[in-house]
């Protein structure tokens, strides 16, 4: 045995022996997967267990050995991508509810930007989408007390609680001069990942999340809409805006939905390994019917993957803003019953060979939100702002990237002006508009359902 992996070595038995046996269990984390160490890596190491003594015996309040190994093991995560991390406890508990579609608190998804916490989006129809919060705005109070400072588990620990309470929160908006105060009540989310509706002669079909089975419900969704008509529509949107993405198998399933062909989207990481691809299995859900899918800054992961499937192989035109730009593959590893290692493996690739990390899904027509008062002076939060993201193997063009900031004269209506034709929603407006004219020109070609 080299002098470096003895070194290692002893690191472990001083680590087992110090630690409790829950702290223990995160050891593996730290050590387990380094199979040889160099000189420079062993001194690192000797490094760490002197700070770690130094602290045990010298701080000024005597700190649980829990505590500073989960310290070490979140500093070491952190210093990675912002889709790394441990989760544990209450985290995983969550982490497994969102993947299952049921869980409490507000609905929103949150994040921690320079002490401050940041809403990446609201969860369609929960207390925080009806309350008018949007992507990119700031909590910086809770009931009153100011949390900027503290850790992200805190405020999303007094942003739970029991359903019919309520909790008082101030946000900061970019664009707006003042806070501004919102009260919401407490409930159990329970979300319904797909809902749709018959718009006319257009089917619509809103996915607001990619948990377990939302590939069946969209099938089923594209079926209630040739009942309620009773013939086929004259086309599809498919809404993933402000959808944070979710499970990479539903992902596949929706895009699989309306593809009677072609690849889906392939990953590829460091380890040949993590190398996959999947394609489409015959048959269209959609009949070959016109699509439009509306995206926008928060349609994230596998929104995208779903946005660039249908539009690289010619299915549907992507309308709204450009997304989000996660390209990132997330594999969650279980620890223990209540822990696990969520770290970022690959990268995933549209069937045209881009990847959308950091750059997202560029529309095929930017149609800006007029109807949102706020969008021209709120900023889009997107991958590319988020520290330490994982950046894009190939050099993206950022002159592309802004288009969407870019005044259009097709878009000069006012809210106001919009509000008095009866239009609440710009975005979705163009889109069933688009299909229509879509559905006179489009030759209609019916494929065998699954």
């Amino acid at each position: 045995m080299s002098r470096a992996a003895r070194k290692l070595q002893a690191m472990k038995n001083a680590l087992r022996l110090a630690l409790a046996t829950s702290a223990a269990a995160m050891i593996p984390i730290l050590t387990g997967a380094m199979g040889s160490v160099d000189p420079s890596t062993a001194k690192e190491l000797d490094t760490f267990m002197e700070v770690f003594d130094r602290v045990r015996a010298d701080y000024v309040d005597k700190v649980d050995d829990k505590v500073l190994i989960r310290g070490a093991v979140d500093g070491m995560l952190a210093a990675l991508d912002p889709h790394s991390g441990y989760e544990a406890g209450t985290d995983y508990a969550n982490l497994r509810a969102q993947t299952d579609g049921e869980y409490g608190g507000l609905g929103l998804t949150v994040t921690m930007e320079d002490g401050a916490v940041k809403v990446i989006t609201p969860a369609e129809d929960t207390p925080g989408a009806r309350a008018g919060i949007k992507s990119g705005d700031y909590i910086t109070h809770l009931n009153g007390q100011f949390i900027v400072g503290g850790t992200l588990d805190e405020a999303v620990d007094q942003m739970r609680g029991k359903p019919g309470t309520t909790i008082m929160l101030t946000l900061v908006r970019p664009g707006r001069d003042k806070p501004f105060d919102v009260t919401l009540t407490r409930e159990i989310i329970k979300l319904r990942p797909v809902k749709w509706e018959v718009k006319g002669d257009v089917g619509y079909i809103n996915i607001n999340a990619f948990s377990r089975d939302t590939g069946g419900a969209v099938r089923a969704a594209l079926m209630g809409v040739d009942k309620a008509l009773g013939h086929q529509p004259a086309g599809y949107v498919v809404d993933l805006r402000e959808n944070p993405g979710g499970l990479l198998d539903e992902a596949v399933a929706v895009s699989d939905a309306f593809l009677d062909k072609g690849n889906i989207v392939s990953q590829r990481g460091r380890d040949p390994r993590q190398n996959e691809s999947w394609d489409a299995a015959p048959g269209d859900f959609a009949h070959g019917l016109p699509v439009v899918v509306l995206v926008d800054a928060g349609s994230a992961s596998a929104a995208e993957i779903v946005a660039g499937a249908l539009r690289d192989n010619r299915r549907a035109i992507v309308m709204g803003e450009r997304s989000f730009g996660k390209g990132s593959v997330q594999t969650v590893a279980p620890l223990s019953e209540n822990t696990a290692l969520r770290l970022t493996t690959a990268r995933y690739y549209t069937p045209s060979g881009k990847s959308i990390q950091e750059g997202g899904i560029e529309p095929d027509i930017i149609v800006p939100q007029l109807t949102d008062p706020d969008y021209k002076d709120r900023p889009r939060i997107r991958e590319a702002d988020l520290r330490k993201h994982l950046l894009n193997q190939a050099k993206v063009d950022n002159s592309v990237l802004e288009s969407d900031a870019k005044a259009d004269p097709r878009f000069a209506a006012t809210p106001e002006q919009l509000k008095a034709k009866g239009i609440d929603d710009f975005q979705l407006d163009y889109a069933l508009k688009t299909v229509a004219r879509l559905a006179t020109t489009t030759p209609t070609r019916v494929a065998a359902r699954k």
